[in-house]
């Protein structure tokens, strides 16, 4: 069990400490929430912890099988909703591997990524479009998209 001990400072700031290891980290509300949107809100923090979730549990995966995912990239598009409450409507994920598209643990990686705590703990309401994009092999004509196999 983990504690998150979270200080409200005015202005629609809070900082958060990490009962473990003592890290802080700030929130704002965003613009046109009626915070300045000067750090994370808690929402993209949201977005943050499944795009760092998927992409720890696939490293997790490519340690135990030693395989080398440093360069990895993962972008999270988050898209509020204001109805009928305002909430995150939908987290686009984009994983970039520096791996081809033709690698063994393909699948597996893909399957691990999609075992992330954070992803299983998000209400079904919330939209997870989930693409893999992979590394051109040399030799390959060129791919407009990445190569991505793409998940709903």
């Amino acid at each position: 069990m983990v504690t998150i001990e979270i200080e409200y400072q005015g202005e629609l700031h809070t900082q958060a400490v990490h009962g473990p290891s003592g890290a802080r980290l700030n929130t704002d509300a965003p613009v046109d929430n009626g915070g300045k949107g000067e750090a994370f809100s808690p929402t993209d923090l949201v977005a943050t912890a499944l795009g760092t979730c998927m992409v720890t549990i696939m490293g997790i995966f490519a340690a135990r099988h030693d395989l080398d995912l440093r360069g990895t990239r993962v972008s999270v598009t988050k898209e509020m909703v204001q109805q009928p409450v305002r909430r995150i409507g939908k987290l686009q994920v984009d994983i970039r591997l520096p791996l081809p598209a033709t690698h063994p643990h393909r699948n597996a990686l893909e399957k691990a990524a999609l075992t992330c705590p954070v992803h299983q703990s998000l209400h079904p309401d919330v939209l997870t479009p989930i693409a893999f994009h992979y590394r051109e092999q040399a030799g390959t004509p060129a791919s407009p998209a990445l190569q991505p196999a793409g998940i709903s």
